[in-house]
Formats: C-alpha cells, structure tokens, sequence
C-alpha cells in the first residue's frame, strides 16, 4: 500500500486581500471612487448602519454599468442606489475549493471575508486562481 502525504488545504485567509476600502453608502459615487486606496480589489465594501443591518458591496463593475453606461452624473448618485445589499460573505477559514463553489452557485466574482461578524478582508475568483490554486500547484 502506498501512502501520500496529504496535501495542504489552502483556505481564503491565505488568498484574500487585507487591505480594502470601506466606506459609506451615503457617499457619492464620485466621492467614493477620489477615496478610494485600493482600486486593484475593484471593489467597495459599504459599512453596516447599525449593528443589525448587513454590509453592502459596490463593484466597479456595478459603476460602469448603472453609472457610466446610463450616463448619470457620479456626483449625484449615491453608492447605497447602486451597491448589493446583503453580501454573502465567507469565513476565513473556508477551504478555496468551497469558495469557488459558493462563488459559482451565486453567481458572484468577489465578497467580503467575516470573522465573527466584521469584515477582515475581501476575496475575489482571480485570488482563488492565481494565489490559491497556484500556490496549492507550486507545492506539488
């Protein structure tokens, strides 16, 4: 009998970005996006208004086809008109492949990752691909 070593799991805290914009859902568009630190993630994590609401998330992608596609001025549409509200969000602890699964029954390209109910990150499909399953094929 032939034993292998298991390999490792590769789960979203290894993948996800840390570093991410939240913000306001009352702020414009236009505000949001001169704010913004971290366009790479393309996207804004919306805070929670109080403790029982959810977070929001707005893509860039939203931007340009609600924003700019309809030609409405970005300075008078605010992100709450146009974010997603409530976020499916992940555990950090989440094994990537679960993820991907996740991200494929909702049809969704990017969420937020909460720890005991804050945001500690956000994740996207191209983290899962080229940090996750690229590490995971590196240590093959």
């Amino acid at each position: 009998m032939k034993f292998t070593t298991p390999k490792k799991v590769v789960r979203v805290r290894d993948v996800m970005r840390k570093d991410f914009d939240i913000m306001d859902g009352m702020m414009t568009v236009a505000d949001a996006l001169r704010e913004m630190k971290y366009p790479d993630n393309k996207a804004i994590i919306i805070h929670k208004r109080h403790p029982d609401d959810e977070y929001g998330l707005l893509l860039l992608t939203d931007v340009a086809r609600k924003v700019l596609a309809r030609d409405r001025a970005p300075e008078r549409v605010n992100i709450y008109e146009i974010m997603a509200k409530p976020v499916v969000p992940v555990d950090p602890d989440m094994d990537i492949r679960y993820c991907a699964r996740l991200f494929e029954a909702y049809n969704l390209t990017r969420t937020i990752v909460a720890k005991n109910g804050e945001v500690v990150g956000i994740v996207a499909f191209t983290d899962l691909v080229l940090r996750g399953m690229r590490y995971h094929l590196s240590q093959a």
